[in-house]
């Protein structure tokens, strides 16, 4: 598990992961929160679908569009980044309580202990997805399914930040299958 460390809005970690998005999401959790031992399924409001966010004290729901691998890259920031939210199809923050100073992100069913885990300053911090590649990920083309081209991108920002209530910064709407 790499340090924490650096200045600025620099990334002090980035780390590429690939992750099996059951039932559409993955989490991002306190190490020692509940939410490890009995799951977060009732953050999973008509609001929260829409949101593709839900939200508890120790853990975030993060959905997606696909029922599939997805492409995660998580960068620890010492500070919040600029918004580059042009770049993504989908935009959205909240805080997360990282009581136990280490944050793991993992599929929804994937076993805690082998998931990726990351060191973080104890106390809330903020985390920002941003995904992308959602249409061509979501209705890919028949002929070429399972092509790079095709995969969800998310990517999770995190860094130290008072509570502040969840913010949509950019939402995508799926076109009419």
């Amino acid at each position: 598990m790499p340090p924490f460390t650096g200045s600025g809005d620099d990334a002090c970690v980035a780390t590429n992961l690939e992750l099996f998005a059951d039932y559409f999401q993955i989490h991002v959790l306190d190490d020692v929160s509940e939410a490890t031992e009995t799951g977060i399924g009732d953050v999973w409001t008509d609001q929260a679908v829409l949101d593709g966010l839900g939200v508890a004290e120790h853990a975030l729901a993060i959905g997606t569009a696909v029922n599939v691998t997805v492409d995660v890259t998580i960068d620890l920031l010492t500070g919040r980044p600029g918004d580059d939210s042009d770049d993504f199809d989908h935009v959205v923050e909240a805080s997360l309580n990282l009581a136990s100073g280490r944050m793991v992100v993992l599929g929804c069913t994937d076993y805690g202990p082998d998931a990726a885990h990351f060191d973080m300053p104890a106390g809330w911090t903020r985390i920002r997805t941003s995904r992308r590649n959602l249409e061509a990920a979501a209705f890919p083309d028949p002929d070429c399914e399972d092509e790079p081209e095709d995969m969800e991108e998310i990517r999770l920002q995190a860094w130290p930040a008072p509570y502040a209530l969840p913010d949509i910064i950019k939402r995508w709407t799926p076109p009419d299958a």
